[in-house]
């Protein structure tokens, strides 16, 4: 279906890829089947979503620097923070119990589509916090989406990993996950794309649970502590010319170690890692696997001239790229002929 909506309306790439990750994280969680066009449950996540990113961003508030002052009363002129901290809370709660309920009662109506909520439903005993946490770990799952700008910057990686899936492949049918393995340099390129630009690149805040010293710094107890995951990833002790996007980092090659894996980073670590590391994993895989079977992506021709592509991305915890102009069209008539088969 991802291919399918690229091949039909390739400019709004950016939509397509959200409403991919938010059908498969929503029908894994829920059993919930998407609608193709204004889903209320993927808009509703959407904007969950995009608050979360703001409202989690270091400083983003003058009440992260100074607690105190979440003791000031909504109506109390400048305390706009807690008037959308009122508003954020509604959103975030929706996003947890509409589709919570929407599994409840089809459970209910004997018309659920196993998945992981009524999984557990079903085989836990709900006592204490059970249900509240099957609940909002089910909402804590959405996550990951896979960026086509890169291809666009890098034809060179594009056309290597081409000709991987094309030699191992074929052009007769579409890679699966079985795959995965003779697949090496989409696998690296997977890689090199995690940590080129990671989602989340200051990750999420950490607190100090006991005092601590660090480097000859004292990190007094309850301190909020950023993992600056951007940095790491671009650590030229760790990855050689860190800026440059090379795939073949991550290839073993004679005389020469492989790079650190940014998987080990990029979904975070210790109590707040990402929950859905391994969905986000296999799904930007498949994403970029099958998308450079079919699809040839270049730089856009407006007025016979080529549009360098702007590297942008937006602030917050999640970081995604800003709208950019490429050009994304089927490699053959026999690829075309592949995204529109059914199955």
């Amino acid at each position: 279906m991802f291919l399918k909506r690229v091949l039909h309306t390739p400019e709004k790439l950016s939509t397509h890829i959200r409403r991919t990750a938010g059908a498969i994280i929503l029908q894994m969680s829920y059993g919930y089947e998407v609608q193709e066009k204004d889903d209320p449950i993927v808009d509703l996540v959407d904007i969950a979503t995009e608050q979360f990113s703001l409202f989690t961003s270091p400083g983003a508030f003058l009440v992260d620097v100074f607690p105190m002052l979440r003791y000031v009363p909504a109506w109390f002129p400048g305390a706009g923070s807690q008037k959308l901290a009122v508003s954020w809370r509604k959103t975030i709660h929706d996003m947890a119990d509409i589709p919570y309920e929407f599994v409840k009662n089809r459970m209910s109506t004997h018309t659920n589509i196993p998945n992981y909520t009524s999984d557990l439903l079903e085989n836990e005993e709900l006592k204490g916090d059970k249900e509240f946490n099957i609940k909002w770990s089910a909402a804590s799952l959405y996550s990951g989406g896979s960026d086509t700008v890169t291809m666009t910057l890098f034809p060179d990686a594009q056309r290597k990993a081409q000709e991987e899936i094309d030699a191992v492949v074929g052009s007769d049918r579409l890679p699966g996950y079985a795959d995965r393995e003779s697949l090496p340099y989409v696998g690296a390129l997977v890689q090199e794309v995690l940590r080129w630009n990671p989602v989340a690149p200051l990750g999420g805040p950490h607190r100090v649970m006991e005092d601590d010293i660090h480097a000859g710094f004292f990190i007094p107890k309850g301190s909020i502590v950023i993992a600056n995951i951007w940095k790491i990833l671009h650590d030229p002790e760790m990855y050689a010319d860190p800026m440059n996007f090379e795939p073949a980092r991550f290839i073993p090659q004679s005389g020469k170690p492989t790079e650190p894996d940014p998987r080990g980073f990029c979904f975070g670590f210790g109590r707040r890692i990402c929950p859905g590391l391994h969905l986000a994993d296999a799904s930007v895989w498949i994403s970029c696997a099958m998308s450079l079977a079919v699809f040839n992506v270049t730089k856009a021709i407006e007025n016979g001239r080529e549009i360098e592509p702007v590297v942008e991305y937006t602030s917050g915890t999640i970081s995604h790229p800003q709208p950019f102009k490429c050009s994304i069209k089927p490699r053959s008539a026999k690829a075309k002929a592949l995204i529109l088969a059914d199955g």
